[in-house]
């Protein structure tokens, strides 16, 4: 029994096997690119398979489990909605601060890449490493995107992984399915339900397997490009930290400027929700302290924050669109393409639809399930994707931190709207 209590004690993470994938991958492939290169490479085309193997099984149970994603996620803002005016309402500044969240990361990540110094030979290596098809270098202009938006055969477009006119059929189908008759639709639902649990069954088994897979990737990466492979790791982690941090500074512009709340008060209530939140990479752990927040440090209503934050847990991340948009043009960067507005377009709405139904979903089977339909509408490469997932654990914390800023954020400012403001009750 001891022996055993221990065994579990000290059982690893999924994410902390993924990273310590990523740090044998890194010393194996670099120890043998600087021992002897030609030997390095022929380890490497021997790891490749493996790592593309991992990524065509992820790749497998996109298509199926974004559809039945966005279709739940429909119903289940729909059902939210349809219980009262405050419901209504957070489902709209839920779906604003998404749009904007994503929006903001379209101009800002391409901003920050731009100052990144650009050695064109370690990225070249990089790419080569990872092979990867690019298969829309091109922007679409306005009319060619307005054009395939809405698909004319869905099947087909899940056929081709066209995921814009997947989603928009997803979309279709979500509302339509909700204006059925109750029992017909739940029974419905739970096919959906059963898809979609499926398909997580099938990520989850995929993700047992990750630590190999992010081994052979980098091990990849790093024999055929060498050390300066970590440079490109280093930008690509204080990029995603700084689009988080601005995301959460943006914020509480919001909570200042909408919700007209003092933001040193705000700070000073969000500051112990955001310690937990980092501490846990939680959203749903931080829950009891953002109530106790929002109830006694901001003075909203009871009422309004037992309805705003758990719905805001189970329907709302704000830095999930963003995510998607800076992970995707991250990988425009490395492949040297420049997206065009429309592109943009594209994926900033994309983005905000697919994270309304992805909030249940585990970090890493998020990261790669909802990364894969934006990066692929964009007609970027998956390859990357792989290798960035391993990175994403110190990310994540400012991730989280971000999600429940956000929930308060929108419990803010519908308390502004509903009138169950506490300034006045409870003052600086």
């Amino acid at each position: 029994m001891p022996a055993a209590s221990t065994a579990r004690r000290f059982r690893l993470s999924a994410p902390v096997k993924v990273l310590l994938g990523l740090i044998f991958g890194a010393v194996v492939g670099l120890s043998l690119s600087s021992w002897d290169q030609a030997f390095a490479l022929q380890v490497a085309q021997w790891a490749k398979p493996v790592g593309r193997l991992w990524l065509n099984a992820l790749q497998m149970t996109v298509v199926p489990l974004v559809t039945a994603l966005v279709i739940m996620g429909v119903n289940n803002a729909s059902n939210a909605a349809s219980s009262g005016r405050a419901a209504r309402n957070a489902i709209i500044v839920f779906g604003v601060l998404l749009v904007a969240a994503a929006s903001f990361a379209a101009v800002a990540t391409p901003a920050l890449l731009s100052l990144i110094p650009n050695d064109q030979q370690t990225l070249e290596t990089f790419r080569s490493a990872l092979g990867g098809h690019v298969s829309n270098a091109v922007a679409a202009t306005p009319t060619q995107w307005i054009a395939t938006v809405i698909p004319s055969n869905a099947l087909a477009a899940a056929a081709s992984s066209a995921m814009l006119p997947l989603v928009v059929f997803a979309l279709f189908f979500g509302f339509a399915l909700s204006r059925q008759e109750a029992e017909r639709r739940e029974r419905l639902l739970g096919l959906i339900s059963i898809i979609a649990d499926t398909m997580i069954t099938i990520i989850r088994w995929v993700l047992w397997a990750a630590p190999l897979g992010v081994f052979a990737l980098v091990l990849v990466v790093c024999a055929e490009v060498g050390i300066s492979v970590l440079g490109v790791f280093g930008w690509y982690i204080l990029v995603m930290c700084t689009v988080y941090i601005l995301v959460t500074l943006l914020l509480y512009l919001v909570a200042s400027l909408v919700a007209r709340e003092n933001l040193r008060r705000f700070a000073s209530a969000l500051l112990p929700v955001q310690l937990i939140a980092g501490s846990t990479q939680s959203s749903l752990a931080s829950l009891p302290s953002m109530i106790d927040s929002a109830r006694n440090r901001l003075g909203y209503p009871a009422a309004l924050t037992s309805l705003m934050l758990p719905m805001a847990v189970s329907l709302f991340r704000v830095t999930s669109p963003a995510q998607y948009i800076a992970v995707a043009s991250f990988i425009a960067w490395l492949y040297g393409i420049d997206l065009g507005f429309s592109q943009y377009a594209v994926a900033v709405l994309l983005a905000a639809a697919i994270s309304m139904g992805s909030t249940g979903l585990p970090g890493q089977a998020n990261f790669l399930t909802n990364n894969l339909p934006v990066t692929q509408s964009l007609g970027l490469p998956v390859e990357p994707l792989g290798v960035l997932l391993a990175m994403d654990t110190i990310p994540d914390v400012f991730c989280t931190v971000g999600n429940v800023t956000g929930h308060m954020t929108a419990t803010a400012v519908i308390a502004r709207h509903e009138g169950g403001n506490g300034q006045s009750d409870n003052p600086a």
